[in-house]
């Protein structure tokens, strides 16, 4: 309980400086991983099901068509560790394709929705030792002594999330999962894939506005966290193109010239001025693995849907 209390204490401190630093810059800015709270990781769970966002169902298809190939990949007896665990759905596809798995361990930020995607997972494979563990992947941190230590280990990031990380911490995760699953270990990534423009900006801001709501709860969180009076009327959402990161990126766009207080401190916001919150690279198979080798990996296997639109990328 004390473990939780002080990473829940650090998580908050952490929050609050990059609140301070991000909406001091003249560029604002808020690191994506705030956005999964509680209720921002249940809102990314209905983004998923949206008929705009094509990514999870087409990773989805890939497993189920590939689950046999994967489950070669990962080995017997497999030790799996998923970082940003989400509800992992996904993950049960590869858990029942996989052969004796000897332990799951599921990382998550969002402590309570981790909780419950655990027990359901638990009820499903009631056989396999589970133990989730509180969290952030972008940061390092150690798994826990007692972990078995024999290979097969194998690092499960599906979702595209590697998109979200700039190159740098991209090639820093990839080496921390390398450290986390050891040099005879491997890894299973999902890549979201370069494609035509409509597609990615649709799949971004969807009719429904839940990706809307998903991005603006980042201001609602700030209000009950850090003290601050957002008027989440005064921010629009929005995602844009760059072409020269190849990326999708969300912001909120204040609707008017305002400004609001947080952390005991005052932010001002020009009309127009944005809040960027999420990059969500695109990438070439090349670029990947270019990507991979940088943080000591090979891509060993690639598996995608007919179109092309997402690929699962198995390295070792």
């Amino acid at each position: 309980m004390l473990e939780k209390v002080n990473l829940h204490s650090r998580q908050h401190e952490q929050f609050r400086a990059d609140v301070i630093e991000g909406l001091s810059a003249s560029r604002k800015m808020l690191p994506c991983r705030w956005l999964y709270d509680d209720r921002g990781s249940e809102l990314f769970e209905q983004i998923t099901k949206l008929p705009e966002y094509y990514p999870t169902r087409t990773e989805t298809g890939i497993l189920k068509a590939r689950a046999e190939e994967i489950a070669a990949f990962c080995g017997e007896r497999a030790v799996v560790i998923e970082y940003g665990a989400g509800a992992g759905v996904k993950t049960e596809i590869l858990l029942g394709a996989l052969t004796n798995p000897a332990l799951y361990m599921p990382l998550d930020i969002a402590g309570d929705f981790l909780a419950a995607s655990a027990a359901r997972i638990e009820g499903r494979f009631p056989y396999l030792e589970i133990r989730p563990l509180v969290a952030d992947f972008t940061d390092d941190f150690e798994l826990p002594a007692d972990l078995p230590k024999l290979p097969p280990r194998v690092g499960f990031f599906p979702g595209s999330t590697i998109g979200n990380l700039a190159p740098l911490d991209a090639a820093d995760f990839l080496r921390r999962v390398r450290g986390h699953v050891g040099k005879d270990g491997r890894a299973v990534i999902g890549v979201d894939l370069k494609k035509d423009l409509s597609v990615l900006l649709r799949a971004y801001d969807d009719g429904a506005g839940v990706t809307a709501e998903f991005n603006k709860n980042l201001l609602r969180r700030i209000n009950r966290e850090l003290d601050g009076n957002f008027d989440l009327e005064g921010f629009a959402h929005e995602a844009r193109w760059n072409a020269r990161n190849s990326a999708v990126e969300m912001h909120l766009v204040s609707l008017r010239r305002q400004s609001a207080t947080a952390c005991g401190r005052r932010f001002s916001f020009a009309l127009g001025e944005t809040i960027h919150t999420e990059n969500s690279r695109k990438y070439s198979l090349e670029a990947f693995r270019r990507l991979a080798e940088r943080a000591g990996w090979r891509v060993e296997q690639v598996w995608t849907d007919p179109d092309r639109l997402f690929a699962v990328i198995g390295l070792c």
